[in-house]
């Protein structure tokens, strides 16, 4: 590919690609690294060993896997160019979807059923806005008021002369969970030694190997799978020029229609499975009315701080998984430390804005760091009635201050007509 050329008066000029420092997934890798330090370092000033904690870790694991399978259904959807803000809806219909089939059939049936319940949701809103080119947030809202009331009149007409309540399942099988037993043992040991960093380290790897459910590993392994079918496959590359240029596309024979429909079925699958999380693993509730309890929206928000790339919602998932599970585990105290260690962090990230010369940048994050310093200094511990707004919170925080560097594709929510470019 012939690299891009600038024209300056008579000359022209050809521009260099611009090259990464590091791969991405290094990047990730010491993103991951560095945030583990903070995490350890604000531990250790604050006494509170919440932050670094194996039961933390495991509850954070636990709320992530909805959030995340959540955002990469929206990734599917918005890089064929069909903005989902659905996912909601079709997360509640997976609810509703895992507890009918694990009730009858087993966890693997009942996750099977949600994958189709949010595919069936999904179908919808491919409908509306492939089809008849439907505004994309229109139908997503739509989808969301649908899936709620089928939900609901799913759950009272099937659940309630089981259990007697139309707002809730009876109790249904869950998947069994597995621990590395051996490497469980010597993590527990060393975390409980209280070493710095060491120990920190070990009770974040202990709380993500112990009691892991097969739905956890497979989500995991989605997100790989993921970039490499959509960014090293001959059918990704397809899908995602659905969703740059359109048009472009079907001039070059692309079923541009045909892309964007398994692109939005496909994300209404995965955000089934994410309804199902909240379903069929152990810890969690059985089926309860309008229990995703805003999940989808967050996993949108996790998608767009991740750039619409896999490794970066897997990131933002991460960070809104552990935000909650902090304040479950660790409750106002572990909320207030978590402050403390953000303040670290605005204290890193005032030195590196020096060093590049942003003066601005680094003075807005002074003044943020000495606000949440004197919110720390000042209280105790957080008032019990905002501590489960906190993921919320972040979501607001994190995209403020993401946006500035958001990358969408072209053609996301655009409504495209076949023959259009003719």
């Amino acid at each position: 590919m012939a690299a891009p050329t600038t024209v300056t008066g008579p000359v022209t000029m050809a521009v260099p690609p611009k090259r990464r420092r590091f791969p991405g997934w290094l990047r990730g890798v010491l993103w991951a690294v560095g945030a583990i330090a903070v995490l350890s370092t604000a531990s250790y000033l604050t006494g509170n060993t919440d932050l670094t904690s194996s039961t933390t870790a495991q509850t954070a694991l636990r709320l992530a896997l909805p959030i995340l399978l959540a955002a990469l259904g929206g990734l599917w959807s918005e890089r064929a160019g069909v903005v989902n803000i659905g996912l909601e809806g079709m997360m509640i219909l997976g609810t509703w979807g895992a507890a009918w089939g694990s009730y009858y059939g087993g966890p693997w049936v009942g996750l099977i059923a949600a994958c189709v319940m949010g595919a069936l949701g999904a179908l919808l809103h491919a409908i509306a806005t492939v089809t008849f080119g439907v505004n994309h947030i229109v139908s997503g809202v739509a989808i969301n008021l649908l899936g709620l009331g089928v939900a609901k009149y799913l759950a009272h007409l099937i659940f309630q002369p089981i259990s007697g309540n139309p707002r809730m399942s009876p109790v249904v099988p869950k998947f069994d969970t597995y621990s590395a037993s051996g490497l469980t043992d010597w993590l527990a040991d060393l975390e409980s030694q209280q070493r710095v960093m060491l120990s920190d380290v070990a009770g974040l790897v202990r709380g993500l190997v112990t009691q892991v459910a097969p739905l956890t590993m497979i989500t995991i392994l989605l997100v790989p799978a993921s970039y490499l079918i959509l960014w090293r496959t001959r059918f990704g590359l397809r899908l995602r020029s659905c969703g740059e240029n359109p048009v472009a596309a079907e001039s070059l024979g692309v079923n541009v229609y045909g892309y964007k429909y398994v692109a939005v079925l496909i994300s209404g699958a995965l955000a089934g499975m994410g309804g199902a999380s909240l379903v069929l693993l152990k810890d969690g509730a059985d089926y309860l009315e309008n229990q995703t309890n805003g999940r989808g929206y967050i996993g949108l928000a996790a998608m767009i701080f991740g750039n619409w790339r896999p490794g970066g919602l897997l990131a933002g998932s991460a960070l809104f998984g552990y935000t909650d599970g902090l304040q479950l585990s660790g409750r106002g105290p572990a909320v207030l430390a978590l402050l403390y260690a953000a303040v670290l962090l605005l204290v890193i990230v005032v030195v590196v804005q020096l060093v590049r010369r942003k003066w601005f940048a680094a003075g807005f994050a002074v003044l943020a760091a000495g606000a949440l310093y004197a919110i720390y200094y000042s209280v105790d511990e957080l008032p019990r009635d905002l501590t489960p707004y906190a993921p919320h919170f972040v979501t607001l925080v994190v995209l403020a201050v993401a946006s500035q560097r958001l990358r969408m594709p072209q053609a996301d929510g655009f409504i495209y007509r076949r023959g259009s470019g003719s």
